[in-house]
């Protein structure tokens, strides 16, 4: 029977492909609603996707999988609406210069404006007084105490310890009062002490009902369900890096047939000619030495290309002075 308060999520051969290559892929998974999940695997083998993919944030390429009966992908955003999100770094961080009671207050106000009916919103006093209920008894079911904290609900977040980010993190998901709650580096920066708390929290939510999915390096004991994630190499991009990607892309060309390649004997060999030294000279200079090989490399060949230039320049001017003359005496 479905747990009112739970979601019973299932995946077979569930997988998400990126633009570099698989995230995760052949993820299979039945558990019951109200389950604590540990998602196991090192860093980088895909499991914040697979997080975001379970809870309706990111879309699976492969497989079939179900949240409560909603089909993924055609229901993400059913599944969107019955899930929240813990602490995933780069998702929903909390703002540092805000303070804990900044973050409630945040919380609650998009609790009322797009959680709860429209209707709702005609009612302030009852949506407060309803709001204030949801903040105790998330507060409360994160075990975050706001007396005990340095300067109660004015403690900026940079100065809570890292459980206590965990906790409020944690509660801010539980205002909603989702059937999924997912969780991201559970035990990230935490002591054996404090590890062992977050657990205890964790287990805690999955025993009042609530499904849990936590990602973890490695799973405590005592936690049934533990799905593994071991990652996928990623296809390599052209120019990434000195290595060769797949067949088709390109990357396996030689590098002596790039157009890089190409330019310098072309230049070498198309400006001697231009320059008025003829097909002749640029072999009689390669093979004679002498202080004549230098210029004729480089097709900038003083001497005898000079002259002629030179020539045709005082020419023209003679001619143009001629004609001024003829011009002035008006015999032109």
């Amino acid at each position: 029977m479905e747990n009112a308060r739970g979601a019973a999520v299932t995946a077979e051969g569930l997988g998400l492909k990126g633009p570099r290559g698989w995230a995760f892929r052949s993820v299979d998974l039945d558990v019951p609603a109200g389950t604590l999940v540990a998602v196991e695997g090192p860093s980088g083998s895909g499991r914040t996707c697979l997080l975001l993919a379970l809870t309706g944030r990111m879309r699976p390429s492969e497989g079939r999988a179900e949240v409560a009966g909603l089909a993924l992908p055609r229901r993400m955003a059913a599944v969107r609406r019955i899930s929240a999100l813990g602490p995933v770094p780069g998702v929903s961080d909390l703002d540092p210069a805000l303070t804990v009671a900044e973050h409630l207050r945040e919380r609650a106000l998009l609790q009322r404006r797009f959680g709860g009916p429209f209707r709702a919103l005609l009612h302030p006093r009852a949506t407060r007084a309803e709001a204030r209920a949801r903040l105790g008894e998330a507060l409360a079911a994160a075990g975050l105490d706001l007396e005990t904290l340095p300067k109660q609900g004015r403690t900026a977040v940079r100065d809570l310890e890292r459980l206590e980010v965990l906790r409020l993190s944690v509660a801010l998901a539980l205002v909603g009062r989702p059937r999924l709650l997912a969780v991201d580096d559970t035990d990230l920066k935490l002591s054996d002490a404090e590890r062992a708390e977050a657990w205890e929290l964790l287990s805690g939510l999955a025993a009042s009902g609530t499904t849990v999915l936590a990602v973890c390096s490695q799973a405590p004991e005592g936690v049934a369900t533990v799905v593994r994630t071991t990652g996928t190499p990623a296809a390599k991009t052209p120019g990434a890096d000195g290595d060769g990607g797949p067949a088709g892309t390109g990357t396996t060309t030689p590098a002596a047939d790039g157009p890089g390649t190409d330019t310098a004997p072309d230049t070498g060999t198309d400006t001697a000619p231009d320059a008025g030294t003829g097909p002749g000279d640029g072999t009689a200079s390669a093979a004679a030495p002498g202080p004549d090989a230098a210029p004729a490399t480089t097709g900038d060949a003083p001497g005898t290309d000079a002259a002629p230039a030179t020539a045709t320049t005082e020419q023209d001017t003679t001619e143009e002075g001629a004609a001024d003359a003829l011009a002035e005496t008006g015999r032109a």
